[in-house]
């Protein structure tokens, strides 16, 4: 299974709207951070996790699923958001405290909810898993054909939450894919540093399901992988554990200057970018001029900006906006 030219362009669209919504929010939440970094301070307090590097882990997966299907993802998830179609313009403004955002402004960048697109995020590593293994369970109780995506990061594997959803999932073959996102970094500790084996998606074995390796970063494998996943679990056929060996661009979150990781490492990062990548081999392939993506990415650009103005001429919610329900 691979995708066709017009899943192809889609794919590098969306991955170019994550990475220039996560370039552009980037510059607001530095805004009132200068000279002396604080991250309480500006219009964008908090943490910030950039999910730049990531993408494919998203756009492979998502246009597999229907609109009725339960996808779920970590705190670094706009990508994944993105992807399954989350109002940019309520995301932005969300992140930044509105009352127009995805939940009033209540849960901030680590807390998205948009139930009209079955999307969710856990600022708890992990803990998203058990919520997806619920739906995929509510789902083959009242006989459908739908299935559960949780998304977890390389070091929510070591998590309580991970062995015990894959455990019952397993047991009841209940139709939950796991997607882990291996960047290689759990916050700033290595992966060779925290977990026994060396590759996570051994352990699918553990749990009577198949476990499938992507080991670069493919848009396309991604895709075919998680075709054969979504349909197998559609079929009856129980969960999946896929493993994505991506990259993280950026620090743990923004201001993280990243000491620990090797310098070698950081100066591979621009020829590890997938978004290049896919760029020329688009082109490469005779799926879309040069110019065509020029006048893409221009669209993008544009596109995006109309979130970031959105979300900035949006009002923050009344001190007594907090008694109502996110919802209302």
């Amino acid at each position: 299974m691979t995708p066709d030219d017009r899943t192809k362009l889609w794919m590098y669209e969306h991955m170019l709207k994550n990475r220039y919504f996560e370039h552009r929010m980037a510059e607001l939440y530095m805004e009132g951070k200068r000279p002396k970094f604080d991250l309480a301070k500006g219009i964008f307090p908090g943490e910030y996790h950039v999910s730049a590097g990531q993408e494919p882990c998203a756009v492979g997966v998502a246009p597999h699923l229907r609109d009725d299907d339960w996808c779920g993802a970590t705190h670094r998830s706009h990508h994944v958001a993105i992807a399954r179609g989350v109002s940019g313009k309520a995301m932005a403004a969300e992140m930044l405290g509105k009352k127009t955002g995805l939940c009033r402004g209540y849960g901030g960048h680590i807390h998205l909810f948009d139930m009209s697109r079955k999307f969710s995020t856990m600022g708890i590593v992990g803990e998203g898993m058990p919520l997806a293994l619920g739906a995929a369970l509510s789902y083959q109780m009242r006989g459908r054909d739908n299935v559960a995506v949780t998304y977890i990061g390389e070091g929510a594997a070591n998590q309580g939450a991970f062995h015990e959803t894959l455990n019952m999932a397993g047991l009841w073959k209940l139709p939950l894919i796991t997607i882990i996102e291996d960047n290689a970094w759990g916050v700033s500790v290595s992966k060779k540093e925290s977990t026994a084996v060396s590759d996570n998606v051994v352990r699918a074995a553990g749990y009577a399901m198949p476990g499938i390796m992507v080991d670069d970063n493919d848009p396309y494998r991604i895709y075919e992988v998680a075709g054969e996943a979504v349909a197998r679990a559609r079929g009856g056929g129980g969960p999946t554990l896929i493993e994505i060996k991506t990259v993280r661009m950026e620090g743990h979150f923004m201001g993280d200057i990243e000491q620990y990781r090797p310098e070698e490492e950081k100066s591979a990062l621009p020829e590890n970018d997938p978004i290049p990548r896919l760029r020329a081999r688009l082109e490469t392939e005779g799926v879309v001029t040069g110019e065509a993506l020029t006048r893409l990415e221009g669209a993008v650009r544009i596109e995006v900006e109309s979130w970031i103005q959105f979300a900035r001429d949006s009002e923050y919610p009344a001190p007594e906006d907090a008694l109502l329900t996110a919802f209302a």
